[in-house]
């Protein structure tokens, strides 16, 4: 799948318990066609203590995965969550952009 998001792209969620919430994208699942978004689904899960690693158990909150249909890239100049297009610049160069205020996206 052609995924117009990048890691590092501020993001709003669309859908689910944290709809609303902004984050920076983490990592990108390409296979699941899933992103991790900063502070956004937050899981719990219960780890045993490793000696060996030097690992503590209990309980530790981390990111899930987040479909990329769930997620929209929030603009820079307009502040506001936007589908984003592609054009070739005069010197060639492909650059994504704002679809809401046709500002170039980076």
């Amino acid at each position: 799948m052609n995924c117009k998001i990048r890691k590092d792209d501020k993001v709003m969620i669309l859908a689910g318990k944290d709809k609303g919430k902004i984050g920076k994208v983490l990592k990108i699942l390409r296979k699941k066609d899933k992103v991790l978004v900063e502070g956004a689904n937050k899981v719990s899960r219960h780890t045993k203590a490793n000696p060996y690693a030097n690992q503590p158990g209990g309980i530790i909150e981390k990111e899930a995965p987040v479909h990329v249909s769930n997620v929209a890239v929030v603009c820079n100049a307009c502040a506001k969550p936007t589908r984003v297009g592609y054009r070739v610049n005069e010197d060639g160069k492909k650059v994504r952009f704002c679809k809401k205020c046709n500002e170039t996206i980076q």
